[in-house]
């Protein structure tokens, strides 16, 4: 079910025997010169709404910019800060937790956004207005993306490339394909990315000319549906464990005896 295709009276017939909803949200960013800025966002929406229809659970509209000025040298890219980030985020979950939604999966797609995405689900979970949990694709499949690729490759990539000729086949510039691997940095991480333990970038331009990673040419169609399929199925299953949870047993414990002021 899609929020915005329906009438109030129709959100309000789920609300009364539902109460979950997938938020997908990724980025308008540079993905090299074979995918286009849509990517992230692209992939978070097609998992999210395939799921809701698979399920029958709520798919909300997309978040298609996130934090993302670690890709500011590229034409094209679109940030927000990362307390607007949170904030906006936060606001609106709340605005669906007023409507009855306690249980909230952030169908992520973008790298930049999760650290904040938690952030956002423990301020709800702190207040008790609701559950949300941020969920990223990849990381939910990371046997299947090893066993497909051989070089990945964390941005741009095959798995990536991948999933947007599964969804998105006529965006992906496959003539471009050599050229993101040749310009890129097909090995990661990177013998300098990384220096006595200290983290020796932050921008994606730090590591790679053309802003991807990885061997962009062992992506195909058929990997790509495989990895959506193997994907939407993790999130639904995902889904049905957050339905079948109590509220209260999904919120924060409480301080361990003796709770303090206690003995005053």
């Amino acid at each position: 079910m899609y929020l915005a295709d329906q009438t109030w009276p129709e959100l309000g017939d789920y609300v009364a025997e539902e109460s979950l909803a997938f938020v997908p949200l990724g980025s308008t960013e540079q993905h090299g010169p074979h995918l286009p800025l849509s990517t992230d966002h692209a992939i978070a929406e097609g998992l999210a709404r395939e799921t809701a229809d698979r399920t029958g659970y709520l798919c909300t509209p997309t978040v298609n910019v996130g934090v993302s000025p670690h890709h500011k040298q590229f034409h094209g890219t679109m940030w927000v800060d990362p307390p607007e980030f949170r904030d906006y985020v936060e606001s609106f979950s709340r605005n669906l937790a007023y409507h009855g939604i306690d249980r909230i999966v952030f169908v992520n797609a973008h790298g930049g956004n999760q650290t904040h995405l938690r952030e956002v689900g423990r301020r709800l979970r702190e207040d008790e207005v609701a559950y949300a949990v941020e969920w990223m694709w990849d990381e939910s499949i990371t046997d299947l993306v090893d066993d497909l690729f051989a070089v990945n490759g964390p941005h741009g990539g095959p798995k990536e490339t991948a999933m947007m000729m599964h969804l998105d086949p006529e965006n992906v510039r496959t003539e471009n394909l050599e050229e993101a691997r040749d310009g890129g940095a097909s090995d990661w991480p990177l013998d300098d990315a990384f220096v006595h333990g200290a983290r020796n970038f932050y921008d994606a331009i730090d590591n790679t000319d053309n802003g991807v990673l990885g061997d962009q040419t062992d992506a195909t169609p058929e990997k790509g549906r495989k990895l959506f399929e193997a994907a939407s199925d993790q999130l639904a299953q995902l889904a049905t464990w957050l339905d079948e949870r109590r509220f209260e047993d999904l919120m924060a414990k409480p301080h361990v005896e003796p709770r303090p002021g206690s003995r005053r």
